[in-house]
């Protein structure tokens, strides 16, 4: 029995309550349906013709300027692979845990690993012995790579480990990836049966449902997420574009960016080890970037700093800037089109459960027009908005919990079936956590995390939209909202607020700020000024940290 039809405008189908994708993938971008495909045949089988590939650069280093092209990256790979299979021993379904800052080896890692049958896992170089300890016991990981200024924290958990590189800070190891790189036969490649249905990932998330949890990848999900991407650079850039990489790699956005998908489309990537204002500004100027995936922190830090008497830095070549991670807010996207009004910025939503996937925009008029917004749903994916006390689905401009559904999504989460069951359904709808609308033309605004929202007198307020407020302010660098406990009132909103050097700004100015531009309700109540506001590596606000200062703070003045 067919599906009655949706609105070609927004997408809703009132029957359903179902809201599909109004873009179609073209038969030639159709995502490959072979089952004994997997994620590194399908990258390599994207490279470059071998003709160009010899010239065609696919990674530059900016610490060094090293550049690697394309068939020297497709050499390494399959050297690599044929060193984890034959020398070190590395089977299908063994689980390789990899610790690292953003490399140029980090992409040929990762492709060998996928390309044995071996599953990825990694983690973050600022995570604690303990921290890691544990994601290597719930991984099951076998093996480690890590760059050598980390190997000290894997020792307490007995995994075999490898170094990246053969000599560090003067010391010499015996074995090490680089040498591996060299010394193996890339003929020799491993003879394992892979299905797009095996595991490729376990990458960890606190997701949607409390503590960190592994987050079941397979190929079939990485296959699908880089043909998507593939079309979106077909569709809105150029394979001659130069992109920059600061985005760790040990994160979905820039695992699935970075270290598998551009390679798809044949375009250049500049990398950075780790993020530095200053770096990432003489980066583009000296390598002509013209397109930076990034995330709401660094593009307000392009406004702000940019704005400042006596600023000089080239950034003519700038063509697009993306912000994912996090939701960006409509007055931050405005000042960046004012500050650059010749540079596309363009939002994109997805989670680690889905892949990275979600939605995208097509067009900058259409991001302009729908400032604030997180774009349409991408090819193949399809949403609920669901009401989140009746669980009834909704049609535009009413909020509710987003649900997606599509071929990225997760297989679910590793050895946590309650977590698993409580975040995908039956039917196979991701609940993303996230309260959210789609607009009348099928475009999607994030409210905020719904586990985030402030309870006020019976009344939901979203840090978000206050913190958009108060980064409007030009006293104001950077600012967090979160909830503080409150006998009357239940909960009441208190920021957290960087101020700009040299600014002299007041609790009671802040308050005022943000009081003369919201209901009453929504009220900033408390303000506590600060010299960082504590983000991950994806620039997410770590509010759990900021809620345990504040509890500290009162518990002290008790």
């Amino acid at each position: 029995m067919s599906q009655p039809p949706h609105d070609r405008k927004s997408g809703f189908n009132p029957q359903t309550g179902i809201y599909h994708s109004l873009v179609e993938l073209g038969d030639h971008q159709k995502i490959p349906t072979r089952p004994d495909l997997d994620t590194t045949t399908f990258v390599l089988s994207q490279f470059p013709h071998p003709n160009q590939a010899k010239s065609q650069i696919a990674l530059i280093d900016t610490a060094t300027d090293q550049q690697v092209t394309y068939a020297q990256l497709q050499r390494s790979i399959r050297s690599l692979a044929s060193g984890l299979y034959h020398a070190l021993g590395v089977r299908k379904g063994d689980v390789v845990f990899v610790l690292s800052p953003n490399s140029l080896l980090y992409p040929t890692i990762c492709l060998a690993v996928l390309s044995i049958g071996a599953i990825l896992t990694t983690a973050n170089p600022l995570n604690t012995k303990s921290e890691i300890a544990k994601q290597v016991h719930d991984s099951g990981a076998t093996l480690a790579i890590s760059a050598p200024e980390e190997l000290d924290k894997l020792v307490p958990t007995g995994v075999p480990t490898i170094p990246t590189s053969r000599k560090s800070n003067g010391e010499l190891f015996s074995l090490s990836i680089e040498e591996l790189i060299e010394c193996c036969d890339p003929q020799e490649l491993p003879q394992a049966k892979l299905a797009q249905s095996d595991t490729a990932a376990i990458l960890y998330s606190s997701g949607t449902t409390g503590a960190s949890k592994g987050v079941i990848l397979t190929h079939a999900n990485f296959i699908a997420v880089l043909t998507l991407l593939r079309w979106s650079v077909d569709v809105t850039s150029a394979q001659n574009d130069v992109y920059l990489c600061f985005i760790p790699m040990f994160h979905i956005y820039g695992l699935a960016f970075f270290a598998l998908g551009l390679f798809c489309s044949g375009t250049t990537t500049v990398l950075m080890q780790k993020f530095e204002f200053q770096a990432m500004l003489h980066a583009i100027q000296a390598h002509k970037v013209n397109n930076i995936p990034a995330v709401p922190p660094v593009i307000l830090g392009l406004v702000k700093y940019t704005s400042k008497a006596g600023y000089e830095c080239d950034l003519s070549s700038l063509r697009r800037v993306g912000s994912g991670a996090a939701p960006l807010s409509k007055e931050v996207a405005d000042r960046f089109r004012e500050r650059f009004p010749g540079v596309e910025l363009r939002q994109g939503y997805g989670l680690t459960e889905s892949c990275a996937a979600g939605t995208f925009f097509e067009s900058d008029k259409e991001a302009k027009a729908r400032s604030g917004s997180a774009g349409m749903l991408i090819p193949s994916f399809c949403a609920k908005v669901v009401d989140i006390e009746t669980g009834k689905a909704l049609p535009p401009h009413r909020e509710g919990e987003l649900w997606l559904k599509g071929p990225t999504i997760m297989k679910g989460y590793l050895g946590n079936v309650e977590a698993t069951a409580a975040t995908i359904d039956s039917d196979g709808w991701l609940r993303t956590g996230d309260l959210g609308y789609f607009d009348e033309d099928g475009f999607l605004f994030i409210v905020d995390r719904i586990k985030e929202l402030i309870k006020h007198n019976g009344y939901q307020v979203a840090p978000a939209e206050l913190e958009a407020i108060l980064l409007s302010h030009p006293s104001i660098i950077d600012a967090a909202v979160i909830p503080v406990e409150d006998e009357e009132a239940g909960q009441i909103p208190m920021a957290y607020v960087v101020r700009a050097t040299g600014a002299e700004l007041t609790e009671d100015q802040v308050i005022q700020f943000v009081a003369g531009q919201v209901a009453p309700y929504k009220k900033v109540r408390r303000v506590s000024f600060t010299s960082a506001i504590p983000r991950s590596a994806a620039g997410k606000i770590l509010r759990k940290e900021l809620v345990s200062q504040s509890k500290k703070k009162l518990a002290s003045k008790l």
